[in-house]
């Protein structure tokens, strides 16, 4: 008797992308991808509708991210298995997808051979954390978190604002701005604004996209 072929949804918002994952798949043999989603906000609707075995997702897409996908599916439906397939290696956006219920964390550089294994692992009820993202999320796992408060204050600061900005913008004094700078530069291991802001970005605390739309 053959067995059932791996059911897959894949989420991706390049369609180029997307559609070479989906090309790939199905040619893998033992997987069938059942559906695309080109943002969050369908991939949601996709999953209640298909209820694939693995959801193959991306984490920074429009509508709605990778990671609050996974946290919505996954209290509808707490055994949705997640692989997140993404360019994002920085140790914050590694450590919110792990958190939210991803069972895998692949960078888009991986081998197809890495992807169809993990997707088979992940199937089996298992975990696959390459090398290298394990050692960044057990530096994450060392760092203290940032209060909600001083997460506040580094976006401003990779926003450009100055203290005085930064305390009209989130109506407190310029000494208390000064203070929870003093402890957000401590945490993230800098020195200096130019640096907090630097590390904020690379290590995904505060999203890429999010610059877009910076607040007036």
């Amino acid at each position: 008797m053959t067995a059932e072929p791996i059911r897959v949804l894949v989420v991706e918002d390049h369609n180029v992308v997307r559609q070479g994952l989906v090309a790939l798949l199905n040619v893998a043999g033992g997987l069938e991808v059942v559906g695309e989603a080109a943002d969050g906000v369908e991939a949601i609707a996709q999953y209640r509708k298909l209820q694939p075995d693995i959801t193959l997702i991306d984490l920074r897409m429009p509508r709605m991210s990778g990671v609050d996908v996974i946290e919505r599916i996954r209290m509808e439906t707490p055994q949705a298995r997640f692989i997140v397939l993404t360019t994002y290696d920085g140790d914050e956006d590694i450590y919110r997808a792990l958190k939210a219920g991803a069972r895998a964390y692949l960078l888009k550089g991986m081998t197809s051979e890495e992807l169809i294994s993990t997707i088979r692992t992940v199937h089996e009820g298992k975990s696959h954390i390459p090398p290298a993202i394990a050692e960044r999320l057990a530096e994450r796992m060392g760092a203290q978190d940032l209060t909600p408060r001083e997460f506040d204050v580094l976006e401003q600061i990779v926003y450009g604002k100055s203290n005085r900005e930064i305390a009209a913008e989130l109506e407190v004094s310029e000494a208390t701005v000064k203070t929870h700078i003093n402890s957000l530069l401590g945490k993230l291991g800098v020195t200096d604004r130019t640096q907090a802001a630097t590390a904020a970005i690379q290590r995904g605390i505060v999203p890429l996209e999010s610059l877009k739309r910076p607040k007036s």
